[in-house]
């Protein structure tokens, strides 16, 4: 299967987790443009190449002084890597993923031993490895023109898609829609969710359409997010992100290759598929603003307590996908599943109430957290 061995490739520890403007993610974009040659796009990039380089003014954040020649081969400019397919089509969808990560792990890792690849099998070469098999398959599709993006520098803060929105290489007036894949590789019980649905008003109901697998699919209203679809958003343009979901090994050395659910990918691809083919051809998407959190009144939190929410889990309290050892919840004996319905003093009906409420507590305070598991409420003895 061609997705297996591009997620394989790019989460080789020869590209040493692809930190922007490293030797590993060069290496990772020569095979990325190697690949759209092969799937006979056209070059998109500057001056007739694959490439758009841009290069950040700080020190690069992610390098990891593990060796003089290590060092050496960091730099401060990184390329997104750009592949077109020109079908004479009155409008074009983008399709983009990010394929940088986080190196050695210096920064953004949640990874608490000593410095190891960050391979990122599942952030982001499953979004890659998803956006190569689209491009085959897409060939036959005449109804869009299609655009093939791999950003660098997203794990810095979305660094390669702002650029290019910035600076694009193709028209944006022609720009129907923008699909996003980012952790795609880990599709668990058929749950995945689709952000950014309130973008355009045909997304809820394409995507009904195109559910044709009875995947159990969790809608994000909001085009803002974590990820490169946001940049696109923020130009307007109707924009998802399709996502399986956080786990344990999210930003760990343990995201890697043999974690990858291949045939969940497959499932995936197919629904992108029939996405696309039940878009209208002749009538750009309508664009819509959505309620996006307001950065002012986002709670600032001085304590954590060590959980990894479940982003797919859509019922009353807020469902726990991870507990970090030695942190407050692991030391309170909590538990993968347990999902939160009290914390101090106020009911937690979803994770933004969970964020308010923590919120409140400072290193040091003790407090009480109710959460039901397998059914039933537990109490949990939490200091901060």
């Amino acid at each position: 299967m061609q997705m297996m061995a591009d997620v394989t490739y790019l989460a080789d520890d020869k590209l040493e987790g692809r930190t922007f403007g490293s030797k590993g993610e060069m290496k990772a974009g020569d095979y990325i443009a190697k690949r759209f040659k092969q799937l006979d796009l056209k070059p998109m990039g500057e001056k007739g190449t694959w490439f758009q380089s841009l290069t950040v003014n700080a020190p690069n954040p992610h390098s990891v002084e593990i060796s003089t020649d290590t060092k050496a081969n960091d730099s401060n400019t990184g390329r997104n890597v750009i592949g077109y397919m020109d079908h004479g089509a009155p409008y074009t969808i983008i399709l983009g993923a990010h394929y940088d990560h986080l190196g050695y792990g210096s920064i953004g890792s949640l990874h608490a031993g000593e410095p190891a690849i960050h391979n990122g099998a599942d952030d982001n070469a499953s979004g890659v490895a998803m956006i190569l098999e689209l491009a085959e398959r897409l060939k036959y599709i005449k109804d869009f023109n299609f655009v093939f993006m791999a950003f660098t520098g997203e794990e810095n803060g979305l660094w390669g898609s702002n650029y290019f929105c910035d600076h694009p290489t193709i028209d944006f007036s022609k720009i129907t829609a923008m699909l996003n894949f980012d952790m795609v590789g880990r599709l668990h019980e058929n749950k995945m969710a689709i952000n950014g649905t309130g973008t355009s008003p045909v997304w809820p109901e394409l995507i009904k359409l195109s559910n044709t697998t009875g995947l159990t699919i969790t809608m994000g209203e909001s085009g803002i997010g974590p990820s490169d679809h946001t940049s696109f958003y923020l130009m307007d343009i109707p924009s998802i992100h399709f996502f399986t979901g956080a786990h344990e090994d999210y930003h760990k050395p343990s995201d890697d290759v043999q974690l990858i659910n291949d045939k969940g990918m497959e499932v995936i691809a197919d629904m992108v598929m029939a996405l696309i083919e039940a878009m209208d051809e002749k009538t750009k998407l309508a664009f819509t603003k959505t309620k996006d959190p307001d950065p002012s009144t986002t709670p600032k939190m001085e304590v954590t307590l060590g959980v990894l929410p479940d982003y797919l889990y859509d019922g009353k309290g807020m469902r726990i996908d991870g507990v970090r050892e030695g942190k407050p919840a692991d030391n309170a004996g909590m538990m993968k599943g347990d999902v939160i319905i009290t914390l101090g003093d106020k009911d937690v009906k979803d994770i933004y109430v969970y964020m308010d409420a923590l919120s409140a507590f400072h290193k040091g305070d003790k407090t009480t957290l109710v959460a039901l598991r397998d059914g039933k409420e537990m109490k949990f003895d939490i200091q901060f």
